[in-house]
């Protein structure tokens, strides 16, 4: 009796075994967009997938990269449920994004959106630009990774997510 009570009120376990900082999902908004090339886009498109999603400007920096390095070798290392992930990059801006960034990153999805929409679609704490977001297959925002985060951990959250889920 008392080793349950110790165990109880002394030794509490941290109660979660995610990386990424689960948040309140909210439906990703339902504007039309255009990708970098000018084709229409619709978050609709991608329903069934679990999106990775950075924001950031088309001036790439070393962070930016980075994250897009992640996203990519995550979603590979997950083999053959690495279809059910899609990998976004809204862009912030009007500019156009360095060539050799989009070569680097097959099957990145690059798209439009102005600041102001993505501030109100991904929440932050500190800069959108930081964090890398994970989108349910319903299209809701549910979960955000740290600045500079550790991509094994960000493997074993995301395979955790599809093992888990019953979407295909």
């Amino acid at each position: 009796m008392i080793a349950s009570y110790v165990a109880y009120y002394v030794w509490r376990p941290s109660g979660h075994v995610n990386y990424g900082e689960l948040i309140a999902p909210r439906p990703l908004p339902a504007q039309p967009l255009q990708t970098i090339t000018g084709h229409a886009f619709s978050w609709a498109d991608l329903r069934g997938n679990w999106l990775l999603v950075i924001a950031h400007t088309a001036d790439c920096d070393e962070r930016c990269r980075r994250n897009l390095v992640y996203t990519r070798q995550v979603r590979l290392a997950q083999g053959a449920e690495a279809e059910r992930i899609a990998r976004v990059w809204l862009i912030t801006d009007r500019l156009a994004p360095d060539a050799r960034v989009l070569a680097d990153q097959p099957g990145l999805i690059a798209v439009r959106m102005d600041r102001a929409a993505v501030a109100s679609a991904l929440p932050a704490s500190g800069n959108v630009s930081d964090h890398i977001y994970v989108v349910d297959p319903l299209g809701n925002v549910m979960m955000r990774f740290p600045p500079d985060p550790d991509p094994r951990r960000m493997l074993k959250d995301l395979s955790r997510l599809l093992r888990h889920s019953k979407w295909k």
